[in-house]
């Protein structure tokens, strides 16, 4: 582990696992065929849910993976797992249910161990709940439609990588804009970052990152936002938001989360 911060990587669910950009490019970051990569199901309640995931990133040559069985809050306490987060390049959380993690890992060593180590140089990956559950602000379950009100989403804490944005997942499949703004409304310091199934925000130390997958990555910029009537709202009600930016960043495209600057790919552009 050195001074820089890991890479911190939300993925939108649905990844494709076979040839699929996502995962090669997570495990080439983690050092490829000498890569050490921890893969935590908990979320899931599905017994194959790591032993599969074991499998796909074998086949892509990851010589070095482990299923950190993390079913309760005493196995996340256990030194012998706390060890396997330490020793890990990267690791990865699959989908299920974000409260599933956070009830589970929340306050534990184990998420101890991955704040510090994500702080060191750890790369975390997470799809789906996994990658709501990376945050701070955690979206914990919430409902669909595009437009925002006061009753769409409930917030809860997260693992806390991070507390500059929001992470919403399945995003255009799944019709979330309007609980994403609702959480944004909320907490307008964060951004909300909208991430589509088959896609990914590498979020790199410098807080930039590149989109890579199928789909999009949907960019709140909440930073001029006027007014907000969510502190008066009526529970089921629309919520009025003014002055809220947001962008559409397909694959290649990038954005700067300091500086609020958004960029397209190159090949879109026609520009080096």
């Amino acid at each position: 582990m050195g001074n820089e911060r890991g890479y911190i990587i939300p993925i939108g669910g649905a990844e494709e696992k076979e040839g699929g950009s996502i995962l090669e490019r997570f495990a080439k970051l983690c050092g490829g065929s000498s890569a050490r990569i921890a893969v935590i199901p908990t979320a899931s309640q599905d017994p194959e849910s790591g032993p599969r995931n074991e499998r796909h990133f074998r086949e892509m040559g990851v010589r070095k993976v482990r299923v950190l069985p993390l079913e309760s809050r005493q196995d996340c306490q256990d030194e012998k797992w706390v060890r396997k987060i330490e020793d890990a390049d990267g690791v990865y959380m699959t989908g299920g249910n974000q409260l599933r993690l956070s009830t589970t890992l929340g306050g534990t060593g184990v998420a101890e161990a991955m704040r510090r180590c994500n702080a060191a140089g750890l790369h975390v990956a997470g799809t789906s709940a996994g990658a709501s559950f990376l945050s701070e602000h955690m979206i914990a379950y919430g409902d669909e439609g595009s437009t925002p009100r006061a009753s769409l989403v409930t917030l809860a804490p997260g693992l806390g990588l991070s507390d500059r944005f929001i992470i919403d997942q399945h995003f255009r499949q799944r019709n979330r804009l309007g609980r994403l703004l609702a959480a944004i409304s909320y907490n307008p310091r964060c951004l909300g970052l909208g991430v589509d199934e088959d896609t990914a925000a590498f979020i790199a130390p410098d807080d930039t990152f590149e989109v890579v997958g199928s789909g999009a990555v949907t960019v709140i910029d909440p930073s001029e936002m006027e007014y907000s009537s969510m502190d008066s709202a009526e529970r089921d009600r629309p919520v009025s938001v003014i002055n809220v930016r947001i962008h559409v960043l397909t694959e290649g495209g990038t954005y700067d989360i300091s500086a609020r600057r958004a960029r397209v790919a190159p090949a879109l552009t026609g520009k080096p």
